[in-house]
């Protein structure tokens, strides 16, 4: 699959629900309207969505929610997607995760063929971490962390930067990750749904001036080590760890898109900061065949953008766009 502007769409990024078991400050409401279970795709649906896009060349597929975990019977995804992993066709399934359930599934993920996972975790403070989900508890995404590290997962942490929150704890979050062998990534706060208007530009940290901070502690060393998402990685020469950062705002990585998002009601949007989207449930359910199917992906691929509209700044508080990160997975 190649865009209009010959980016080859080789990873897929799914939705397997958009319920979560936290209420991140950043990425959901406290109150949130999850979709009705009727619009939810089944299991079945889903794993048949990434087959045709595996047939189309996709190499990468990484579960998302939400909270992937919470999902009931997701461990029959995972183990039918692990078939394109033993057929060759697919070179790598793995997952976004809070962490929550980690304990639970590590085991069995690591046995389906996944190596690695990415664990969102943006303080090491129990109370704040509390404060930040609203519902997590820091011991359980510990243990998750174990159970992970004792089935022989590589784990890359996840950390949110937020101005007045977090960004005292970089050093202490370089040093924690890089203690255990697992890499970090800062992430650029980014304006999906609607939290408040202030509360998001408050929230805002460019990471630039993150990097600075770090580089007065840490030796930063370029390096041209990628997993195919939009992290630009370093090794920190003291840890001789890695370290990321994503910066949709301050340096976007839109040139480079590789990428598409399914959503668990079988919307594929093709830039996760523009509206434009193609429905590809209806496709789905028209015809036994993928035929019809085939033919609204290569429609869809031929529509993606150049690029997002990612602004945060006093002129632009409001969502860039309406639907919170949840929906379209993290």
């Amino acid at each position: 699959m190649i865009d209009p502007f010959g980016r080859h769409i080789s990873y897929l990024r799914v939705s397997v629900t958009d319920r979560c078991d936290f209420r991140c400050v950043y990425c959901m409401a406290e109150d949130m309207t999850f979709l009705p279970k009727a619009e939810v795709l089944s299991l079945e649906e889903l794993e048949r969505l990434c087959g045709a896009f595996v047939r189309r060349g996709v190499k990468k597929l990484r579960l998302t929610g939400g909270e992937p975990l919470v999902r009931k019977n997701v461990m029959s995804l995972f183990r039918g997607l692990g078939r394109h992993l033993d057929s060759g066709a697919l070179e790598e399934l793995t997952l976004t995760t809070n962490g929550s359930q980690l304990a639970k599934y590590a085991k069995e993920l690591a046995a389906i063929g996944v190596r690695r996972v990415n664990v969102s975790m943006d303080t090491l403070d129990p109370a704040k971490f509390r404060e930040l989900t609203r519902w997590g508890d820091l011991d359980q995404v510990m243990r998750g962390l174990d159970a992970a590290q004792q089935a022989g997962l590589h784990i890359k942490i996840n950390a949110v930067a937020l101005r007045g929150v977090n960004d005292m704890e970089f050093d202490e979050l370089i040093r924690f990750s890089h203690g255990r062998g697992m890499d970090l990534v800062l992430i650029e706060v980014m304006p999906m749904g609607e939290i408040g208007a202030d509360a998001r530009l408050d929230q805002y940290l460019p990471l630039s001036l993150a990097r600075s901070e770090i580089a007065k502690h840490f030796t930063l060393s370029e390096t041209d080590y990628h997993t195919g998402g939009p992290a630009r990685y370093f090794k920190v020469e003291e840890t001789g760890g890695r370290l990321g950062f994503i910066t949709p705002l301050t340096h976007n990585f839109c040139e480079s898109c590789n990428r598409v998002r399914l959503t668990c009601t079988g919307t594929l949007y093709m830039c996760l900061g523009q509206e434009d989207a193609a429905d590809l449930r209806g496709p789905l359910r028209a015809s036994e065949s993928d035929d019809i199917l085939d033919q609204a992906i290569t429609a869809a691929i031929a529509r993606k953008p150049k690029g997002h509209d990612f602004i945060i700044d006093r002129r632009h508080t409001g969502p860039a766009v309406p639907r919170h990160m949840s929906v379209t997975g993290g």
